[in-house]
């Protein structure tokens, strides 16, 4: 491994700078971000890594069990010749997208940056021999898009990542030793050079912990140490418990908050933190060239208008390919996403969750104007009840249009009569007006 040239870095991981995260006050920087944050309702999602040469998903390494010594063959063949950052960005953009979150180093423990305590890197390993964590983040900054940063704390590679958890076992050839307060220090120290040497970050997101339940992680540590390089970096952890101190948004995987239909969300709590679902396009999360099973447009954008409803954002995962070049595939969904936002987005952008929860039938969200948002989805007949909103309703026209939408105030709530003529295959929109 490398040494590190900064003494800087040095003292900080000792701790001697640390300060207790039990009583974490966020910064003013900090809570300005999270406000951008909840506004920005719209990210895109990029797990790129050298296991997007096998075209088998992100977890190859652990699902055919090659050992250390051969999946290490892997970055030779590293050659994006097609990855051209501007074209990246350019696409969020116009996708609607405000962010970006992108895999650092994944649980192959391979680094997709220039690390200085490690030479299992970009940088050094591959024939690229070219830092596209740099490259990407000098192109967000020319055109305005944030860029957070996904980093495993679970590593298959790393021989101090001992004892191992449910997975990366026996099959990795590494020994049968290790020591855990090393690992913690060498994850610490590259979250320092990625919080140093790359300007401002929007976020860390965090996966992983989940692997080792019951493993003290020292996250008074790595939560103090990010906080103290840049204060205003949200913290985000995919744990699935409920948000620890120090951490500055809650997220959900593949499931709106609240909700387990994957298994993952072992907790129902929906904090008061901002939150973040994030979701595939097909059904995995690297490239994979077996998975044709996409996700169409009408159930993102259904899925994104009901991530809103609950006041959160929709991280949307896409998996570039070995060349550098995003799936087509992918980009013409993003495409559609984004000319449906560019004339529905002030319901969804700077939004609040709504009066009412979401539902079958749909979802509400209430704008920066204080306009009630009603996105109706899903309708079987001309009617639907929903319940009683904390207001009279002053006026309830359809966004597309201007008409009036008739209502009626019953017992059981409100009883909203929208003609099929009038509905939208995607989201049929009520703006209403409370007293």
């Amino acid at each position: 491994m490398k040494k590190l040239s900064s003494l800087l870095l040095l003292l900080l991981i000792s701790g001697s700078v640390l300060f207790a995260q039990s009583g974490y006050q966020p910064s003013e920087k900090n809570l300005e971000n999270r406000e951008w944050f909840q506004n920005a309702k719209f990210g895109l999602f990029i797990h790129w890594g050298v296991y997007s040469i096998l075209g088998d998903g992100e977890w190859v390494m652990n699902q055919q069990q090659i050992p250390v010594h051969q999946y290490e063959k892997l970055p030779a063949f590293f050659y994006p010749v097609d990855f051209n950052p501007a074209e990246w960005v350019s696409m969020v953009k116009k996708a609607g997208m405000k962010y970006i979150t992108i895999t650092s180093k994944h649980h192959d423990g391979f680094a997709m940056y220039d690390s200085k305590i490690s030479n299992y890197d970009i940088m050094d390993r591959t024939p690229y021999g070219k830092d596209v964590l740099k490259m990407l983040k000098e192109e967000c900054d020319k055109q305005g898009i944030k860029l957070f940063l996904y980093h495993s704390q679970l590593d298959w590679h790393h021989p101090d990542y001992f004892p191992r958890g449910g997975t990366g076992q026996n099959y990795t050839g590494r020994p049968e030793s290790g020591n855990w307060e090393n690992y913690i220090e060498y994850m610490n120290t590259q979250l320092s050079e990625l919080l140093t040497n790359y300007g401002e970050i929007g976020g860390i997101w965090f996966d992983g912990m989940w692997d080792k339940k019951d493993e003290n992680w020292h996250l008074d540590k790595t939560y103090s140490l990010i906080h103290q390089l840049q204060p205003g970096t949200l913290i985000g952890s995919n744990h699935h418990i409920d948000p620890i101190p120090g951490e500055d948004f809650q997220m959900f995987e593949r499931d709106l908050p609240g909700e387990n239909t994957m298994g993952f969300n072992q907790t129902g709590t929906i904090s008061e933190l901002p939150l973040e679902m994030c979701e595939t396009m097909n059904g995995s999360w690297g490239f994979n060239l077996k998975d044709q099973n996409y996700k169409s447009s009408k159930t993102l954008i259904q899925t994104m208008v009901k991530a809103a409803g609950f006041g959160a954002n929709f991280l949307l995962n896409t998996g570039p390919m070995p060349n550098g070049k995003i799936q087509p595939e992918n980009i013409d969904t993003l495409m559609v996403m984004g000319q449906w936002l560019e004339k529905y987005g002030e319901t969804i952008y700077d939004s609040r969750k709504g009066p009412i929860r979401p539902q079958e039938w749909g979802a509400t969200t209430v704008g920066k104007d204080g306009n009630v948002y009603i996105h109706v989805l899903e309708m079987k007949d001309e009617t639907l009840l929903i319940p009683a909103l904390p207001g009279k309703i002053k006026s309830a026209v359809y966004f597309d249009g201007g008409e009036k939408v008739n209502f009626k105030k019953t017992d059981d709530g409100i009883l909203l009569t929208i003609p099929k003529e009038k509905r939208d295959e995607i989201d049929t929109i009520l703006v209403l007006k409370l007293s």
